[in-house]
């Protein structure tokens, strides 16, 4: 995906160097010097993927000018800033925060992308997380390194994970260095990581990476151990932006044979966007009717002096914040010779982030629904306890306030042991219909079977009550034969609990104590105090 190019001394480390430049009061001339051998040196093997090279927050947020040589360097070798994604790196504490915002709002105004180095064991405060909406966050190897093994880590990096959804951040692993590491970082859902188990550092970059190895335990259910809870999905599934590839691009000026040249040298590119000089894609040359239309006969001739935007396409335009439906939606509407070309990813200035090809996204969009039905109960089609668990913690990590419910049919096995499990099951797919159809009227209600006869339901506190009442006024039968419900209610506050696991624990003795009522029972509990509302249900009447 990229390429993080550092600039080395030949004596020493740079914290040595730059300590002494910062002695001598030219922290920032030298730190923006290391930037600009970064930039040529990477030059030197024509790489195609961006660029990611490091400043200091001090270097940031000093005076504008002292960036120049930058610029100057990126249009030596022939790059544009939306080439370059500038990693920010600590102290953040030591820069004044008002300056640092700014210089980063300059960076970005004039087309760099922006990443946050050290997230997580350095002093970044999360505010400046929110401030800035950085493209990227970097996540410390330090963090990474106790992942596997330290469930609170875990914890932290899925809030984090949950905090960039919002701030349309991209979490990067650093340091990754073991299979146990890597597959942690994929349950959570990061999709990026640095590190030598993928590539070790090199002068002439390593830019292939296979990790099947680690893909088989990251797909067993078992590899995710009792301490650990799910990762957090998007419930609208994958974004394009978990599909980018870089952009092969050009000036919209260049000429048919620059193009040829390009898809000459590079067999696996699929075509060329063609840029105006703001960085935005005016056209899109696809590789099959290019090449078709310069090696006819006469082709050659006729077109290679002229300008290629003669032989391109208007280009299929997507924002960054798009799914991956949204995406197959482009497609879908697109002409029929052009429904296979790659969509170009613009941010909101509509300029070029890269490219998606859509063989990628219908594969992924596919295994997306195949996951999701594996994880489908058989008999209601409803999710299972994951799906649920997701969600609760989601709610917990926005500070919502929420309902979780746990319904279940009063004595099932006697409905089995008397009617049948035919019957049985008619009685848990009539269930599973009424909370499906309940739920079609409260957009915040998600329902899941957890097995047998157990039911959870994850509400807002608004939605709860009607939601169950309706479910609850249904009358249910098992070949002719009258059933009755229990359903226990647990109303979280911001803060009240911690994770769904908690919310299990606190639910059992209030279902204990709705299957101790008469008839169809609701009882409503909260964390942290002993009583319990009845709302449904009266009590056994004692038999002398």
């Amino acid at each position: 995906m990229a390429v993080e190019a550092l600039a080395r001394p030949h004596d020493g480390t740079v914290q040595d160097l730059l300590r002494m430049a910062f002695r001598a009061g030219y922290l920032a001339n030298t730190d923006v010097a290391l930037a600009c051998r970064a930039v040529r040196h990477a030059a030197e093997h024509g790489l195609g993927v961006p660029l990611h090279v490091n400043l200091l927050a001090l270097t940031i947020a000093d005076k504008p000018e002292l960036m120049a040589p930058l610029y100057g360097a990126l249009r030596e070798v022939g790059r544009t800033p939306a080439d370059l994604v500038v990693e920010v790196g600590t102290p953040y504490s030591r820069a004044p925060r008002r300056l640092l915002v700014k210089g980063i709002e300059r960076l970005r105004q004039d087309g760099f992308r922006i990443g946050l180095d050290g997230v997580g064991e350095g002093d970044s405060p999360l505010s400046l997380l929110v401030e800035v909406h950085p493209d990227v966050i970097k996540l410390d190897r330090e963090v990474v390194e106790a992942l596997p093994a330290d469930p609170a880590r875990f914890a932290m990096v899925q809030a984090l994970q949950h905090l960039c959804e919002h701030t349309g951040s991209l979490v990067v692993a650093e340091g990754v260095e073991t299979e146990p590491q890597l597959a942690a970082l994929r349950r959570l859902g990061v999709r990026l990581a640095q590190g030598n188990l993928l590539a070790s550092p090199q002068r002439r970059p390593k830019v292939d990476a296979t990790i099947a190895a680690v893909l088989s335990e990251v797909n067993d259910p078992e590899a995710v151990t009792s301490t650990m809870t799910a990762p957090l999905r998007r419930k609208a599934g994958p974004k394009v932006t978990d599909f980018l590839h870089p952009a092969t691009t050009l000036p919209d000026s260049a000429t048919s044979e620059e193009v040829r040249d390009v898809l000459a040298n590079q067999p696996t590119v699929s075509g060329v966007v063609l840029l105006d000089d703001e960085g935005r894609p005016r056209w899109t040359v696809d590789r099959n009717r290019f090449l078709l239309a310069v090696t006819g006969p006469f082709g050659h001739a006729l077109h290679a002096k002229r300008e290629a935007a003669r032989l391109a396409d208007r280009p299929k335009l997507i924002g960054a914040d798009s799914s991956a439906l949204e995406l197959l939606d482009v497609v879908a509407h697109a002409n029929r010779e052009r429904t296979n070309d790659d969509l170009v990813v613009v941010d909101d200035d509509d300029r070029c982030l890269g490219v998606v090809r859509v063989a990628d996204v219908v594969r992924g969009v596919a295994e997306m629904k195949v996951e999701q039905a594996a994880a489908l109960s058989p008999l209601t089609r409803l999710p299972g306890s994951d799906s649920i668990a997701r969600e609760v913690d989601r709610r917990i990590l926005g500070g919502e306030l929420f309902a979780v419910a746990w319904l279940d049919v009063d004595a099932f096995k006697r409905v089995n042991d008397s009617a049948g499990f035919a019957a049985g099951d008619d009685l848990i797919r009539a269930i599973g219909r009424a909370l499906t159809d309940g739920a079609a009227s409260f957009p915040g209600v998600q329902v899941g079977h957890v097995g047998g006869d157990d039911f959870l339901v994850v509400a807002g506190l608004n939605e709860i009550v009607p939601f169950a009442a309706g479910v609850l006024d249904v009358p249910f039968e098992a070949e002719g034969r009258g059933v009755t419900l229990s359903l226990a209610t647990l109303i979280c506050a911001a803060g009240s609990v911690t994770s769904y696991r908690e919310v299990s624990r606190l639910l059992a003795p209030l279902k204990e104590h709705a299957k101790s009522l008469r008839g169809t029972s609701w009882v409503l509990g909260r964390p942290g105090s002993d009583h319990v509302d009845v709302l449904r249900g009266g009590p056994h009447l004692a038999v002398s």
